[in-house]
């Protein structure tokens, strides 16, 4: 099995679309590391993720609350966007470890602004412009992620 899946995807709602495979096959207390420049289409992966657990709104980078929260039915997913973050021990103070001990997926995007402060994540998800399209780079830091690999072989 291998730990990394790779793929093109070219237009939003492509991006969109796999976030929401990859969101199906999230389990509780995922921790996701979302990577790329700015407008690279991280909060755009997240909108997908976050429709397959049944969000239908609006879904904003959490730029300056650093974390927005989602309860969809029984199921709690954590948005956070450490782009301002100034210094990593910050997280501390707004309880990064209690968002972590829960059983809600974490999507974190800008991660290593939280560096040293955050754990190995499950999957690390490298998104880089290519031309009018969109490689998408993901690799598994854990057993968990290597499982979450598999499925999306499995799936492609």
């Amino acid at each position: 099995m291998s730990d990394v899946f790779d793929m093109l995807l070219i237009g939003e709602q492509a991006m969109v679309d796999f976030g929401a495979q990859l969101g199906k096959l999230l389990p509780e207390g995922a921790l996701v590391f979302l990577e790329g420049d700015l407008g690279a289409g991280k909060t755009t992966l997240s909108r997908g993720i976050l429709a397959a657990f049944g969000h239908k709104g609006v879904v904003k980078s959490p730029t300056y609350t650093l974390v927005e929260p989602y309860q969809l039915g029984d199921k709690l997913i954590y948005h956070f966007d450490l782009y301002r973050l100034g210094d990593p021990e910050e997280l501390e103070f707004i309880g990064i470890r209690d968002y972590l001990d829960q059983a809600g997926c974490c999507l974190v995007e800008w991660p290593e602004r939280g560096a040293g402060m955050l754990p190995e994540p499950d999957l690390l998800v490298e998104i880089n412009v290519v031309n009018d399209a969109r490689r998408v780079a993901i690799s598994a830091g854990t057993t968990r992620g290597q499982k979450i690999i598999g499925d999306l072989h499995t799936l492609s």
